[in-house]
Order: C-alpha cells, then sequence, then structure tokens
C-alpha cells in the first residue's frame, strides 16, 4: 500500500512520468502500467514464500530486532535485484525496443546514479521496514487482534457470543520434572507451534497462553460455520500425532492434550493502561474451563457443553456420546456435557466440509461420572 502511494505521488509530481533530471524517466503508459502491477504481484508472492519456507524459519528463535534487521538487508539485496531486472524490461517496453538495445542499459545505468534512485530505495527501504514491522508485531499480538486494535473495534466495551477451547496439555508436571525447566520451555514453544496451522485455518484467535494451556476463540459465527472450532480441535490433535516421531527424537515425549468447549455471550473490549489488551469477560470463560477440568475424572479427550453442542452439525468420522449432566462449580444448574468421538484423519473432515457426512448422534442415557 504504502508503494502505491509513493508511485502515485512521483506520478503526480512527474506530469505522467517518473521525474528524472537526466532523461531516464520512464513514461508510464497503459503498457508499462501493466508490466508493473504484474511485476509487483509475482514479487509479492517471491517474498510471500521466501517469508514462509526460509525467512521465518531460519529467524524462528532471534529477537524481534534482529529478524527486523536481517529481513531488511535481505530484501534490501533482493529488491535491488528486482530493480536490475524490471527497470531494463519497462524501459524496453516504452522505448519499443528489446533488452539488447544498449540504449534500455544506459537509461539503467543513468537511473543507478540519478537522485530519483536515491529517492525509490528510500521509498522502498520505508514501505519494507513498515511492511516488516506491521508482520512482527502481528505475529507478536496476533493478526486479528492487532486489526482490531487499529480499527478501534473494542474500544467501546460490546457485547457479542463467542466460542472458547481450552486446551491442557497432558502430564504436564512429569514432563517438566523429566525435561528440566529450561529444556521444557523449548518443549513449550515447539507444542504451540504444532497448534498454529490449524487454528489459523479455521478461524480461531488466539486468546491467551497460559502455562501449558492455550486458550483459542472465535466470533458465534465464525466458530460455528462449517463445525469450525470442532474441525480446529480434532485438526490440532491430527498435527500433533503426526509431529509425535519428532518430539519423541527431540525430546524423549511426545505431547497431547485435553480441550473443552463452550459457546456463550461475553463482553468484549480494550483494558489496561500500562499494557492494554482486548479481553473477554462473562461465565462462558469460567464454564469452559470446567469443562475442560471433567475430561480427566471422566476420561475423555475432549467435552462440549450443551449450548455448543445444540448449534453444532456432525462430519462423518465423529459423534457425541453424551457423558450426563455435570456440576460445574459456580454453576447453579448441572450443565449436561458431550464427549467429542471418532478419528482425526484427514479424510474425515474432508468429506464433513464437502457436505457428503451424515449427522449421527449418540446420546447414552446413563452418565459416565455413575
Amino acid at each position: 500500500m504504502l508503494a502505491q502511494v509513493f508511485a502515485i505521488s512521483d506520478y503526480a509530481a512527474g506530469g505522467g512520468a517518473v521525474a528524472t533530471t537526466d532523461g531516464s524517466a520512464i513514461e508510464v503508459d497503459a503498457g508499462v502500467r501493466l508490466f508493473a502491477n504484474l511485476a509487483v504481484a509475482v514479487v509479492g508472492c517471491l517474498v510471500g514464500a521466501v517469508e514462509v519456507l526460509f525467512l521465518n524459519r531460519r529467524l524462528a528463535a532471534q529477537s524481534l530486532g534482529t529478524k527486523l534487521i536481517a529481513k531488511t538487508l535481505f530484501y534490501v539485496v533482493f529488491l535491488t535485484g528486482v530493480v536490475v531486472v524490471t527497470f531494463p524490461t519497462a524501459a524496453a517496453l516504452e522505448m519499443g525496443t528489446g533488452l539488447s538495445d544498449p540504449r534500455v542499459w544506459d537509461r539503467l545505468q543513468a537511473f543507478a546514479i540519478s537522485k530519483e534512485s536515491l529517492s525509490t530505495g528510500v521509498q522502498l527501504t520505508t514501505s519494507l521496514v513498515a511492511s516488516l514491522f506491521y508482520a512482527e508485531i502481528s505475529e507478536h499480538m496476533g493478526p486479528r487482534v492487532l486489526t482490531n486494535f487499529l480499527v478501534g473495534r473494542y474500544h467501546t466495551p460490546k457485547e457479542e457470543r463467542r466460542v472458547f477451547l481450552f486446551s491442557d496439555m497432558k502430564s504436564s508436571t512429569a514432563i517438566t520434572e523429566r525435561l528440566g525447566h529450561a529444556r521444557y520451555f523449548e518443549f513449550l514453544r515447539a507444542y504451540y507451534a504444532a497448534f498454529a496451522k490449524a487454528i489459523v485455518e479455521h478461524g480461531g484467535e488466539v486468546y491467551q497462553y497460559i502455562g501449558d494451556e492455550i486458550v483459542v476463540s472465535w466470533t458465534e459465527e465464525v466458530g460455528l460455520r462449517d463445525d469450525d472450532c470442532v474441525r480446529c480441535v480434532r485438526r490440532m490433535k491430527r498435527d500433533l500425532r503426526a509431529r509425535a516421531d519428532w518430539f519423541e527424537d527431540h525430546f524423549g515425549v511426545a505431547p497431547d492434550f485435553r480441550a473443552g468447549l463452550q459457546v456463550g455471550p461475553v463482553t468484549t473490549g480494550e483494558i489496561g493502561a500500562l499494557k492494554k489488551e482486548i479481553v473477554f469477560t462473562g461465565d462462558v470463560l469460567n464454564q469452559t474451563a470446567r469443562i475442560q477440568a471433567l475430561c480427566k475424572p471422566l476420561g475423555v479427550d475432549i467435552l462440549v457443553g450443551s449450548e455448543l453442542m445444540s448449534r453444532l452439525g456432525l462430519g462423518e468420522g465423529w459423534a457425541f456420546r453424551s457423558v450426563g449432566r455435570q456440576e460445574l462449580r459456580g454453576k447453579d444448574q448441572p450443565v449436561e456435557l458431550f464427549a467429542l468421538e471418532g478419528s482425526v484423519d484427514r479424510a474425515s473432515d474432508a468429506s464433513g466440509r464437502s457436505g457428503t457426512g451424515q449427522s449421527r448422534r449418540s446420546f447414552p442415557t446413563r452418565s459416565a461420572s455413575t
């Protein structure tokens, strides 16, 4: 976006051309503009691929400052190469000639030593640093959280309905004692990283990391769309199991988790003086936490509250089994809970999304706690 602002500014100042003082200007006609837009799209895809497949992995353990410096230097070199390739091409298009024409390379040489080259470099670097800073801050806060801050969505508290997922690692105390605190921290980092793709692809927002517990949230519309909240927790299970051998090789133990899900009303707003956060308040958070805590005594991995259960469809390959009405601390009336059962293979989720899955529910009349 910043690059477009700079381009429009230059276009306006130059009267339809990239303003120069030495004849190296490229007249911005329809062909050149089309080429420029295509080049921007291709470069954008390349940058995305480099970020995901290379830089983010290589710099994952580095500090924010180190990441920004390293990425800035990398992209300065990268974009310099882009200019060296694209400027002669644009010049050849504008002149109606080929890249073998010496005049094209004379134009590039003139541009390289011009004031406009310095201006272009400053513009590119500014937009680059701003983009990288936004991306890194977004990674630290969460993309939706940062967007909500920027647009002021929760500057004034608002009531809404949200789905919550509370996930807690199994045997975390024993794993900590086995690995030691420093090693356990690295284990925990890898454990949370294994969930990232599932949460992003199913529209979840990470609300909090609390020790070995992660709290994920959806607006009701997003969480119930295609049963994404359920598909997310199943995908988390599947992705964690897929990395079991890696965890065994690196830490000698493979993690697993239990989870509780529920939907309900919350008040959402910005809070804090020295450090602002977007927070949720409402009974549904306490209720979901206590639902999750019942997984172990009931001998199940995933429990869903009755209010959420009543809003869900069912995909092929999973079913819900009632574990009866359970007492939740702080609730006057018992809440019926349902255990999510079924495989977590890729095919079952895919068929559910395609609409081929059949709804099927199994509700035993006897509580699992009796």
